[in-house]
């Protein structure tokens, strides 16, 4: 967003964890303004009682706390069905959309590219810098090998399974090569053992533990080789980079965009 005052933001879900932690990047950093909180689950806290940010700011229930705040740009960490009605919000505001939500199909991005006229949305289904590259670098590799695997690991109160992350290395790893070696496997002692069937065939595996907070590895195969790329994020800070540089470029990336990679160069 080319402009040389501070960037106002509003924080939807900022109680949860993920929004606590928005809200907390969003008010270290001084190019940007944290104006709005809101969760209706912890209306009229002061921020710092709700989540222990150093803001002055109380946490709002409705959305109409961004509009009346001025807010220009609205970050999302919720979950789905309440994520399509804020983008909706959002779009018909002309707030510009920072989102983090997983979980949308074709369906809600055609919504979401007709409803963002007024403004823009990034939607990301991870935003650390290092998952992005590890997207890129198993897309990269896809056409030398015959065989892929996806593991994702995330914490234990993940709703959806598999991840975003693994759904978009999927697919960009399926557009890479259609030449998979086709699963041996005839007897499953465990159904499901094997894992889904994702896009050409390339399996993935999806794995919810308490401790962990977001982890994938993908696993190539040809002959006589392997190569594992994996990426960890042991904290949830580990995506506030991702968040602020799209904070700060969603208003000149018009429309809704689908991962961070083009505000990387990638």
């Amino acid at each position: 967003m080319a402009t040389t005052e501070r960037i106002r933001v509003g924080v939807i879900g900022a109680g949860g964890r993920m929004g606590s932690t928005v809200c907390a990047a969003v008010a270290a950093d001084p190019d940007v303004e944290l104006v709005a909180a809101v969760d209706p689950s912890y209306q009229g806290l002061d921020l710092r009682t709700a989540t222990g940010v150093d803001a002055d700011l109380d946490v709002s229930a409705g959305l109409d706390a961004l509009t009346e705040r001025g807010a220009q740009v609205a970050v999302d960490f919720t979950e789905l069905s309440a994520g399509r009605q804020n983008l909706m919000y959002l779009a018909d505001a002309g707030i510009h959309a920072v989102v983090g939500t997983t979980g949308f199909d074709d369906g809600d991005l055609e919504e979401f590219r007709a409803a963002f006229t007024r403004s823009n949305a990034l939607i990301a289904p991870n935003f650390a810098i290092g998952a992005v590259l590890m997207m890129r670098f198993a897309e990269m590799a896809a056409p030398y090998f015959d065989s892929a695997e996806i593991i994702e690991l995330h914490h234990d109160n993940k709703v959806d399974a598999p991840s975003g992350t693994a759904m978009l290395t999927l697919e960009r790893m399926a557009a890479a090569s259609g030449d998979w070696s086709p699963d041996p496997t005839r007897t499953e002692l465990v159904s499901g053992a094997r894992g889904g069937d994702g896009p050409e065939g390339i399996r993935v595996h999806s794995v919810r533990l308490r401790g962990l907070v977001a982890h994938q590895e993908v696993l190539l195969g040809t002959t006589g080789q392997t190569l594992s790329i994996r990426h960890d994020s042991i904290d949830r800070t580990s995506f506030m980079p991702g968040v602020l540089l799209a904070v700060k470029q969603v208003g000149d990336t018009p429309g809704v965009t689908v991962g961070l990679d083009s505000l990387l160069g990638l």
